[in-house]
């Protein structure tokens, strides 16, 4: 009887670390399997070589993915010097920026999910030995670590960097360096009529020189930053701006460390821990980095069946201070930081600190050790020290009440605001909370609420950076957000999101009508309304949600509270988070 000549259990495959692809590769039985991958360029030499896929999120719609194909060649010579068979995906992306303020933007998040899961299915369908995902836009970045969590192979992230700063020409001949931020505040101000038509096309032209991601420490840098730090990216790759000359040998290390990772049996939950990821969440509070972050932590957590929730989060604000002064709520962009010392440089701080604990790294070597070699850049003063940060407490917090049971998240980076109570603005949509924005019907004092733009009543959870930004272009600023959706990592000021339970859902935000009083509390991390919700609620149901269909019934169907990191697999509530809530509502 003639068997198959290798296995995942034969040493052969161990040695070559094949283990996974020669149930596709080995034996008489394959030889169907062999003739399509000689037609794609393997040879009899290769068929003993790991198969690695190189997951590409290339795009052209938008600068964060547009060069990623180019990355790509980096990463396939690292691949094969180190001895492995490079395979190319391609996957979706929706870029937040261009969809902001549209019905598109309901895609964005579900793009998350869409993405890990045609990940896991171009791998586990080829049973290849390892993956490198290239990502670039916000959603890219969580959805490549969430795929690898899941699938619990050899895998590492590599982000294609951050935009170059643009730059603005001042009327009295000097230039300022600008990023996406400013155009979406430009918008708010031509509302206003503080800029004509002219001044914001300047504006316009000049905020995204080239390729790469959003420059402040918005989600996307927030998310790279917390990956090196978790340790799923390797220290240094991120950092590195899009079109700097460093990037190919950045990629071409990647395609190298990934190999190694397979012939090492270092499988992806190595790196995803609940160390590792308290330590991405103190990275994401020292940075001043996108209240996203504690969505897509979760969620990471999640797949990796690794009991870490929102609690977590605000514990890790509670312990670090904000000792980046970077945008959106301070002057520099991630450029400065990667000037400055990068990454690197923020660890260093946090581990000599205590604020961190060592652990592994793809690099095959500790999260300590990559620290220990951070270069400060002479005078630099984009990151500063603990004994002098930037924000004594940490970017944001998760606040509980009885507007929010579940919890809330709030940002604390570009204000000093402890308390803010004021009257209810309620709008079931962002589309009307602009309109109403930009035609002056809110103002200073309000507290405007944005509902039924949750993960089920968007669907999608969209984020209101449009909304904030009209808000700050118009110059109001004594003003207070709540929405059940989210908020970009360019949001600033006293605003707050992911709300839960949302109001799709009759969450108790379904429940407040204009006028009613806010309160917001951060010290006792309460929102609370003044008046008997319980009252309110008897013969109450929550407005019908809008039919949708394909994908986004799909994800309306399957998603989970945004205090559960909005996926879509079966996960159920960590206990930590009912009873913080618990505790918080009887306070």
């Amino acid at each position: 009887m003639t068997t198959e000549a290798s296995s995942p259990a034969d040493p052969k495959t161990a040695l070559n670390g094949n283990r996974r692809s020669a149930v596709v590769t080995q034996g008489p039985n394959r030889a169907a399997a062999r003739s399509y991958l000689r037609a794609a360029g393997m040879t009899d030499a290769d068929f003993d070589k790991p198969m690695i896929a190189i997951v590409n999120t290339w795009s052209t719609i938008t600068p964060c993915n547009m060069h990623l194909d180019r990355l790509a060649n980096d990463v396939r010579a690292g691949i094969v010097a180190a001895g492995g068979w490079p395979v190319d995906f391609n996957t979706v992306m929706v870029t937040d920026g261009i969809s902001m303020g549209t019905p598109g933007m309901k895609a964005s998040l579900i793009s998350r999910e869409v993405i890990a899961d045609s990940i896991e299915l171009a791998v586990e369908g080829h049973q290849l030995d390892g993956v490198l995902c290239i990502v670039g836009c916000d959603k890219t970045i969580p959805a490549a670590a969430m795929a690898l969590a899941r699938m619990d192979i050899p895998g590492l992230v590599y982000y294609g960097g951050t935009i170059m700063p643009g730059v603005l020409p001042a009327i009295d001949g000097t230039t300022k360096e600008v990023s996406v931020q400013e155009v979406f505040e430009a918008i708010g101000a031509h509302g206003a009529g503080k800029l004509d038509d002219a001044g914001l096309k300047t504006v316009e032209s000049a905020v995204c020189p080239g390729a790469g991601a959003c420059g402040g420490q918005f989600t996307a840098n927030t998310m790279a930053m917390a990956l090196s730090v978790m340790g799923i990216s390797p220290m240094g790759a991120n950092d590195v701006p899009a079109v700097d000359p460093a990037k190919g040998a950045e990629g071409e290390r990647c395609g190298r460390l990934i190999v190694e990772r397979v012939f090492a049996g270092d499988n992806a939950r190595k790196y995803i821990t609940r160390a590792s990821l308290k330590n991405a969440a103190v990275a994401v509070s020292a940075s001043g980095g996108s209240t996203n972050a504690v969505m897509h932590l979760t969620a990471i957590a999640a797949e990796a069946g690794v009991d870490f929730g929102v609690e977590d989060c605000h514990q890790a604000c509670v312990e670090a201070p904000v000792i980046c002064d970077l945008k959106p709520g301070g002057r520099f962009l991630a450029s400065h930081l990667y000037a400055s010392g990068g990454t690197r440089l923020v660890t260093q701080r946090l581990a000599e600190a205590g604020k961190i604990t060592d652990a592994p790294t793809v690099t095959g070597r500790s999260l300590f050790a990559e620290a220990a070699e951070a270069e400060e850049a002479p005078g630099q003063i984009v990151v500063t020290t603990m004994d002098a940060p930037v924000m004594e407490r940490g970017s944001y917090a998760v606040i509980y009440g009885d507007v929010a049971p579940e919890g809330a998240v709030i940002k604390l980076t570009g204000h000093k605001v402890d308390v803010f109570e004021g009257p209810a603005c309620v709008f079931d949509s962002e589309e009307d909370a602009f309109h109403a924005v930009q035609d002056g019907s809110v103002g200073e004092g309000d507290v405007i609420i944005i509902r039924y733009e949750g993960p089920k009543g968007g669907p999608g959870m969209r984020e209101m950076l449009q909304v904030t930004a009209a808000l700050k272009g118009r110059g109001i600023n004594n003003v207070a957000l709540l929405t059940d959706g989210r908020f970009s990592g360019a949001s600033y000021g006293f605003v707050a999101g992911h709300v839960s339970p949302e109001a799709a859902v009759g969450g108790p935000i379904a429940l407040v009508r204009d006028g009613d009083r806010i309160r917001i509390d951060v010290t006792n991390r309460r929102i609370d309304v003044d008046v008997d919700l319980a009252t309110r609620r008897a013969g109450f149901s929550p407005r019908a949600m809008a039919p949708v269909h394909g994908v986004f019934a799909k994800y309306r169907a399957s998603v989970a509270s945004a205090s559960q990191g909005a996926v879509t697999i079966p996960n159920p509530p960590p206990a930590q988070v009912p009873a913080a809530a618990k505790a918080h509502q009887e306070a």
